[in-house]
């Protein structure tokens, strides 16, 4: 007797995790380095709170907007090309079917077994067939927009959030380091979270993420620094 084998794969994960990672590490990274600058430039605090705010509002909104507007397309684009897949099989059903039966062919099948594959998969779903095997169009790679842009606009937010909370509460005294000790620490969390659900490795993940917001957060400090003296 056969038993199940429930298997659980990252790559349908990979729409919304990518538009999440992104959003996060952005909101840490941009509003972090945003806060040092201008507190290196020897602003007050109640100016680093303004700033991190209006970062964070900016920076959501804009996310939203590009995830938006770069998902959509990505969506227009398979809706064309399923509407021309849809217009073929109805003209030229003998010439899509011999279409999947090359691809299965060149996926190691023999010839006269892709033509039964090909057969009944395009009796059960020959749309479906076709946007998986000749377009490579998936239920659960399938383009997203709404569900992107609001994923990183919220995304976004609870990363700027991390630098925000920390002007507020932190010491003036010691709010720039403050600002990058805890903006580093999420990015590492981030990273390796990232990582574990893409099943990646966690420490690559990890820091990779932590060089890139380290230096982004370097270089603003430094032309903060040098346009407030």
């Amino acid at each position: 007797m056969s038993r199940r084998h429930p298997e659980t794969h990252a790559s349908g994960r990979v729409a919304w995790l990518r538009a999440a990672v992104l959003g996060a590490n952005d909101g840490v990274i941009s509003v972090a380095s945003l806060a040092v600058g201008v507190a290196a430039s020897g602003q007050t605090q109640g100016t680093l709170m303004a700033t991190c705010a209006a970062g964070l509002i900016a920076g959501a909104m804009s996310m939203a907007a590009g995830e938006y507007v770069s998902v959509r397309s990505q969506a227009d684009t398979e809706h064309a090309d399923l509407a021309l897949e849809r217009q073929e099989l109805a003209t030229d059903p003998d010439h899509e079917l011999a279409e999947l039966t090359h691809i299965y062919q060149m996926r190691g099948l023999d010839a006269a077994l892709a033509h039964d594959v090909a057969t009944q998969l395009m009796a059960h779903d020959a749309l479906g067939a076709h946007a998986r095997d000749e377009l490579g169009i998936t239920e659960e790679l399938r383009a997203r927009p709404v569900q992107a842009s609001m994923a990183s606009a919220l995304a976004f937010s609870l990363g700027a959030s991390v630098p925000l909370v920390t002007v507020a509460v932190a010491p003036a005294a010691m709010v720039v380091f403050a600002i990058i000790g805890t903006a580093l620490a999420s990015l590492l969390i981030l990273g390796a979270a990232a990582a574990r659900v893409g099943n990646a490795p966690v420490w690559r993940g990890a820091w990779r993420v932590f060089c890139w917001g380290a230096l982004a957060m370097g270089i603003t400090a430094a032309v903060g620094h040098l346009f407030g003296s």
